[in-house]
């Protein structure tokens, strides 16, 4: 079974329906025996790599509201993380740019760390408060999965691995994708959010049968 997967890594829903599709997997009797694909996604192209605002002050602005109304927001965000074992630290959260990310997570995904780079964005942003726009930032990161920095760095220093990303985007574009996450199970079915366990295990079942698929194999 093949799930694509388009997430942005200052999303807090992509990080909580990751969780989901991995407790989906288990509880489906598919864990470790699908493939899972990271795809690019950008939610503010234009977002500076990074800002003196607090992620309060950003939403505030955004929508029109208060910071204390953003503190609001952001903790019935808290609230769901938790539910799936994450600590969201938006006091430490800050706004970042995400495109070089993106762009460095696909080449650790080329020297075979693709889980690895995609969780460690994901935990150190939305857990750590990392801000993950700047170069020096990501090095740091990249360096702690045994990757070389010097090699990263020639990455974030070139427009490499652009084509990829922009690749990615070009096809959320076509096959509808509005936000992220947006889950894509064996090219035939879609689902749209970080869903409740129910439908994502609901949808993995539904995909085996169809397919003929036996998590037994």
């Amino acid at each position: 079974m093949k799930i694509e997967v388009w997430s942005d890594f200052v999303c807090p829903f992509c990080y909580i329906g990751k969780r989901r599709l991995e407790e989906a997997l288990e509880k489906a009797g598919f864990e470790g025996k699908a493939e899972v694909e990271f795809k690019a996604f950008e939610l503010d192209p234009h977002s500076p790599k990074t800002s003196d605002k607090s992620m309060y002050e950003v939403l505030a602005e955004k929508y029109g509201s208060t910071v204390e109304a953003a503190k609001g927001m952001t903790a019935q965000v808290v609230e769901q993380a938790k539910s799936v074992g994450l600590d969201y630290n938006f006091d430490a959260m800050k706004p970042a740019n995400t495109l070089d990310a993106h762009r460095l997570v696909k080449w650790a995904s080329a020297q075979g760390k693709a889980a690895e780079a995609n969780e460690l964005l994901l935990h150190s942003y939305f857990i750590e408060g990392k801000e993950i726009g700047k170069n020096d930032v990501l090095l740091d990161l990249i360096e702690t999965l045994g990757l070389s920095r010097e090699e990263a760095n020639k990455v974030l220093t070139s427009d490499a691995y652009l084509t990829e990303v922009q690749a990615d985007i070009t096809r959320a574009g076509q096959i509808g994708v509005r936000g992220v996450p947006f889950f894509v199970l064996n090219d035939k079915y879609a689902i749209s959010g970080a869903q409740p366990l129910e439908a994502f295990v609901g949808a993995l079942n539904k995909v085996a049968e169809e397919e003929g698929i036996s998590s037994a194999e």
